[in-house]
């Protein structure tokens, strides 16, 4: 849980961070450049966990032929071994006897199945679905210029993680999501509607689409990613997001070395940052944390959005802004409700 509240803490500040990278730089290269750095950031960490694991293997080893040795006395060390098995010591499997199992699939599981559950496979969907919700959440905060609404209009998918779970992954939802869903359309209204439905901005859009696709991340993550090591699976969909954002902006022509270094402070925040240390500590919180809940403790990054804004852009809403932005917190934090309520009254209200 703390990981996930210092993730929602980075993340809020965050925003303060590409609303100022968007005034030298294009979102696609923005997002290239940050990315590129959030993976190489993880990459101590990794070779660090590479050394432990090596160091770990080879003690267990020597144990284990020291136990083995003493079991079989002179009988050699296939007699040990067998004494092991015997024993119920775990022996490690022939190379033969796992590509046997990776072609035919272990009890019967199908290859599908095998392939999603593939630390590079759920690596590089969860960086496709990063890259496409990142890429529009750039361009909504470029059309948008302000930390504070982007981050509440994103801190949607709190309220969007239980609807998708219900729809493709069958899981029961409550009447208090129902009624989070109002609240938080109507948070959504008195922020972005000013002057009729005219005034929804191409940013407005493009952020809720943002929220939706975020949310499916957190999903994929919580049925996929459980069992793939944290900082693997973190630095897998970072190169996956940085590859595409790097072709995106070849494409398009967007790179530009001078307003990099014009906004590096902003680019070292967002890549180390909100990057390598805050996505990694949301992969490493929801190895432990539910999504609901861990989806409640992240909606915390809209109000520490406005925080940011307000401290470091300056930015100021209208009254009916502020009450749109405290609806929308609200229903992100009735939507979990039934995560926190007594057994009885989840009953009730399911």
């Amino acid at each position: 849980m703390l990981c996930l509240m210092l993730t929602a803490l980075i993340w809020g500040f965050a925003f303060v961070a590409q609303v100022q990278g968007m005034d030298s730089m294009s979102p696609m290269f923005f997002n290239a450049t940050r990315f590129t750095l959030g993976a190489l950031s993880l990459v101590p960490i990794l070779v660090w966990q590479r050394w432990r694991g090596r160091a770990k293997s080879s003690v267990a080893a020597a144990k284990g032929a020291t136990t083995a040795a003493g079991i079989a006395g002179t009988d050699g060390v296939e007699n040990g071994v067998i004494a092991a098995v015997d024993s119920g010591r775990p022996v490690s499997a022939s190379p033969d006897t796992l590509e046997d199992a990776s072609a035919h699939g272990a009890h019967g599981v199908p290859f599908w199945a095998a392939w999603l559950a593939n630390p590079i496979a759920v690596s590089v969907l969860c960086g496709v679905v990063l890259f496409t919700a990142s890429t529009l959440q750039q361009y909504g905060i470029l059309y948008g210029k302000s930390a504070g609404r982007a981050g509440f209009l994103t801190a949607l998918y709190i309220v969007m993680v239980p609807l998708l779970a219900f729809v493709f992954l069958r899981r029961r939802i409550g009447i208090l999501v129902g009624v989070a869903v109002a609240f938080a359309v109507v948070g959504f209204y008195l922020l972005c509607v000013t002057d009729g439905f005219g005034s929804i901005g191409l940013a407005d859009i493009l952020l809720v689409f943002t929220a939706v696709l975020f949310a499916a991340h957190i999903l994929i993550i919580d049925t996929m990613g459980a069992k793939v090591n944290a900082v693997v699976l973190s630095f897998g969909q970072f190169c996956t997001t940085a590859v595409l954002s790097w072709i995106g902006s070849l494409i398009e022509g967007s790179v530009d070395w001078a307003g990099a270094a014009h906004s590096w402070l902003p680019i070292l925040y967002a890549g180390i940052g909100s990057v390598g240390i805050a996505y990694t500590l949301q992969a490493v919180g929801q190895q432990w944390v539910p999504p609901t809940r861990a989806s409640l403790l992240m909606s915390l990054e809209s109000f520490f959005s406005a925080v940011g804004g307000a401290i470091f852009l300056g930015e100021v809403m209208t009254p009916r802004g502020y009450l749109g932005c405290a609806l929308i917190f609200f229903g992100t934090l009735l939507a979990q409700a039934p995560a926190k309520l007594p057994k009885f009254l989840r009953r009730n209200a399911s």
